[in-house]
This record gives C-alpha cells, sequence and structure tokens, in this order.
C-alpha cells in the first residue's frame, strides 16, 4: 500500500465521518457560499510571475516544516508579496493542516484560495465553497475519468476553478475534458518522492493550450521557473521553499523581486 492508498483510505473514512455531522444544507446556508469567486486562472494568464504560494505545515515525505507561522500571517504577507494565488492545505492527518487554515485565509486576504486536498467525493467540494475557496484540486492518481468529469463539473457548477494534477503521460490522457481550468504536472514520484523538473517538461507538449499550465514541487530558485517558462508553464506552485523560513510572505517578496529583476 503506498502512502497515497493510505491517505485515500483515511479520507473516505473521514469524509464519511464529517457528512454524518454537518448536512450538505448546513454547508449551502454558510455566508461564504453566496460570494463571489475569484479565478486563480485568470489571474495566472496575466501575471508575469505566476506564483502560486502554499501554507503547509507538514508533509508525509518531510515530516515537520513548520509549526510556527500562523495562517493569518501567511496569507497577509502572501498577498502583500503580489502572489497569483494562495493554497491552504485542509488534511489533517497527514499535513497538519484544517478547513479553519481556509476560514482563516480568506478572512485575511483577497486573493484566490486552493483548497489543496484529497477529493474523493463532491460533498468535498461544498465545504471548500461554504469555507471560502475559490479553485479545488483534483488528483488524476486517485480519480478515474468519470470521477474526474463529474467533480469538475460539480465545481464549475458552483463556480470554483478546476485545477487537475498529473504525474506522468497516462494520467494526462484520462484526464483532459472541457471542464478544467488548468493542468498541473506534479514534479514529485509519488511512489519514490523523487523530484524531478523533466516531469513537467516531457508533459508540456501533450496539454493542450486552452489550459493554463502549472508546474507544481521542487521549485525551489528562480533558475527553475526560467526554465520551465519557455515550455509554457503560466503558474508556480511553491510551498515548503516560503514555509520553512521564519517569514513566509517575505521570502515569497523577495522570491518575486529576484524573479523579476
Amino acid at each position: 500500500m503506498t502512502i497515497l492508498d493510505k491517505i485515500v483510505k483515511d479520507k473516505r473514512e473521514e469524509v464519511a465521518l464529517r457528512k454524518g455531522l454537518i448536512p450538505i444544507t448546513q454547508l449551502e446556508q454558510s455566508v461564504l457560499f453566496e460570494r463571489e469567486t475569484i479565478s486563480l486562472a485568470n489571474n495566472l494568464r496575466k501575471s508575469d510571475s505566476g506564483i502560486i504560494a502554499e501554507h503547509k505545515r507538514r508533509s508525509p515525505s518531510k515530516s515537520v516544516i513548520n509549526q510556527d507561522l500562523n495562517v493569518q500571517e501567511v496569507a497577509r504577507g502572501y498577498e502583500d508579496a503580489g502572489v497569483c494565488g494562495m493554497s491552504v492545505l485542509t488534511d489533517g492527518k497527514y499535513f497538519g493542516g484544517s478547513l479553519d487554515d481556509l476560514l482563516i485565509a480568506r478572512a485575511s486576504c483577497n486573493l484566490p484560495l486552493l483548497r489543496k486536498e484529497f477529493i474523493i467525493d463532491e460533498y468535498q467540494l461544498l465545504e471548500a465553497k461554504a469555507h471560502g475557496a475559490d479553485v479545488i484540486l483534483l488528483i488524476a492518481a486517485i480519480l478515474t475519468r468519470d470521477e474526474i468529469k463529474q467533480f469538475s463539473e460539480f465545481a464549475k457548477s458552483l463556480n470554483l476553478d478546476v485545477l487537475l494534477e498529473v504525474h506522468n503521460e497516462a494520467e494526462l490522457h484520462k484526464s483532459v475534458m472541457p471542464s478544467l481550468d488548468m493542468l498541473g504536472v506534479n514534479n514529485r514520484n509519488l511512489k519514490t518522492f523523487d523530484v524531478s523538473l523533466e516531469t513537467s517538461k516531457t508533459l508540456s507538449t501533450l496539454i493542450p493550450n486552452d489550459f493554463v499550465k502549472v508546474s507544481e514541487s521542487g521549485i525551489s530558485n528562480i533558475e527553475a521557473i526560467k526554465e520551465l517558462k519557455p515550455y509554457g508553464y503560466q503558474g508556480f506552485l511553491i510551498g515548503e521553499n516560503f514555509m520553512k523560513t521564519d517569514n513566509a510572505g517575505e521570502s515569497a517578496k523577495q522570491f518575486i523581486k529576484d524573479l523579476q529583476s
């Protein structure tokens, strides 16, 4: 059983439990359910940096990254730095995140917020909307083509942007459909946790230009971004690089400044 299998198994139990506690009607009555969402895809198309900055306390591959930074300060710092959007990890067991983190981030900034989560049920999309997300992540490795279609179309009906993440060519081929906004290539091999930018380069030619191309994982310096831009990438998801410092917002600001100089 891979770590991903384990996460998905736990996630199914967790979602079943939450569905029993909070009915859909309660989510739909949330104040944030009616708010107008901000499109991350549009922001990335217009941006010259393309940075999506992440709030992430820990991960299965790195254990603790930073438990000390509070979400409010990180969100404000990222907005001040001029990032295109913020990714908020909401998985508790493996990443130390929660839906409360999403609520706090929403109250602290006007950035498009991505709910970074292992989505296996439509219920999680309603949760995302009710907690102020603008974008959801779908991971091709854990979903069938039918599920990708069902969840992405449901997300669009809620006015949420959809970022679909792939790791290889097979996942990409089963995933391409009109209900996606962005295609993310994760440079981390989920079996070995090794990271290589070659994954983004190889898959770039197979991604239709209708989608905003996003590169994820292993982007820790401006050279990596400069290397990937000629391949058509407009979005770059950076988490650990900013989060492992004492001031995530400040390090994002410096990173963007260096990138633009």
